[in-house]
């Protein structure tokens, strides 16, 4: 009797957890809309979905570094370091840059890419945790942003670059054009590839997935890069949005970042979540911060509102543990 019981309650959990965001997403929706009429215009959305791709593409690489049972805080400073190298090199450098975005972009995602390895490579063989490692680096990268042009904004970018933050395909903006494809990416590589299958191994148990013959180190290296990349091509889409380069950019998006992929599902012990949840959780926060600004809400309490969100999907994971 008392097995059975239990049943319910575990189920009750399992489904609050599976489909918690997107109930709390829609309640959100109907409540904005109730309180103004163009929360739900085509014009309002349009701006919610381009703020959240910036911060969905990052999360996409968050995912697959939680779910490996790490973390990186530097996120928001690897993309403002990537977007000002990238702006230095197109508008101050002396060479002959055309065109300047393709430029531009790759060298994003080269110091993105870059930045993310040196994360990666400290923590596998210095054994310092993920934790320290990418809090150094949340300071050491934005003081290396900061040193690019003295703390100064680089802008007076050509239509080219611009495009690329402000231009549409098929009606719909260009980042999140983006944002979508390397969603749809990301959620096929954790679904459906033994890539996104040793990923869930090393963050479910790191020890026997090295008994298993998985090169832990290497597979943990691998997130940073991810990561790092990914938001390098954030950083150049936020200075094409913007049209400059500003040594304050992406400050305070690692607590996006981190917030769209826990409550989404994700586990910062590791080992679950996943792509799908991480979108979710993504349009919440971004949903939640446009609609408390068109209420008029004082928009110094989205951080307040983000940070207890936070607390509660961390405490939701760890009472659906107990419970499980």
């Amino acid at each position: 009797m008392a097995a059975s019981a239990a049943r319910p309650r575990t189920s009750a959990t399992t489904l609050l957890q599976r489909y918690g965001t997107a109930f709390v997403l829609l309640l959100l929706a109907i409540v904005f809309t109730s309180q103004n009429s163009r929360f739900l215009s085509f014009r309002n959305l349009g701006y919610i979905l381009t703020d959240v791709s910036i911060c969905g593409i990052v999360a996409v690489g968050m995912t697959f570094v939680i779910i490996s049972a790490g973390v990186d805080l530097a996120v928001g400073s690897v993309l403002g370091f990537a977007a000002m190298g990238a702006a230095w090199l197109v508008r101050f450098s002396g060479l002959d840059l055309h065109p300047s975005w393709l430029f531009a972009l790759t060298t994003a995602l080269g110091l993105g890419a870059a930045a993310g390895y040196i994360h990666g490579r400290i923590t596998t063989t210095l054994n310092v945790p993920p934790f320290i490692t990418t809090l150094g680096g949340l300071s050491a990268w934005r003081g290396a942003t900061l040193l690019i042009n003295h703390g100064g904004p680089i802008h007076d970018f050509d239509e080219g670059y611009r495009w690329w933050g402000n231009g549409s395909i098929l009606g719909m903006p260009v980042p999140v054009v983006i944002f979508a494809v390397i969603a749809a990416v990301g959620w096929v590589v954790q679904r459906y590839t033994r890539y996104g299958r040793h990923i869930y191994a090393v963050g479910g148990n790191a020890e026997a997935a090295r008994l298993s013959g998985l090169d832990v180190k290497a597979l943990t290296r691998s997130v940073y890069v991810i990561v790092g990349t990914l938001a390098g091509l954030a950083g150049f889409l936020l200075s094409a949005r913007l049209g400059s380069s500003e040594a304050t950019a992406g400050t305070g998006y690692e607590l996006r970042v981190i917030a769209s992929v826990v409550i989404g599902g994700a586990s910062l012990s590791g080992g679950t979540g996943g792509v799908g949840g991480t979108i979710m959780g993504a349009l919440l926060i971004g949903v939640l911060s446009n609609g408390l600004v068109m209420i008029g809400v004082n928009s110094y309490y989205q951080e307040i509102v983000i940070g207890l969100i936070i607390v509660l999907a961390v405490a939701l994971d760890s009472f659906a543990r107990r419970r499980g």
